[in-house]
């Protein structure tokens, strides 16, 4: 896909269409990151906090109740 910049203010602008942002499950409030390399812009969602916040607090009792069991499986 091919986009050109649109002027906003002073400032210029991205329109990301309606069927990426539903691809990518983004709303206008969704915060993106954007990042470059000096050659390449890549704008990436920003993980769910609340939703990242929880999986972590999962992950730390899993490793308190099985920690050992998995570890000597990973052997």
């Amino acid at each position: 896909m091919i986009k050109q910049l649109t002027k906003h203010g002073n400032s210029w602008a991205i329109v990301i269409d309606r069927p990426v942002m539903d691809l990518l499950k983004i709303e206008p409030e969704t915060p993106l990151e954007i990042t470059t390399d000096g050659r390449v812009l890549t704008i990436t969602p920003v993980a769910d906090s609340a939703r990242q916040k929880k999986f972590e607090a999962a992950l730390t009792k899993t490793n308190r109740k099985f920690g050992r069991a998995l570890k000597k499986l990973a052997e």
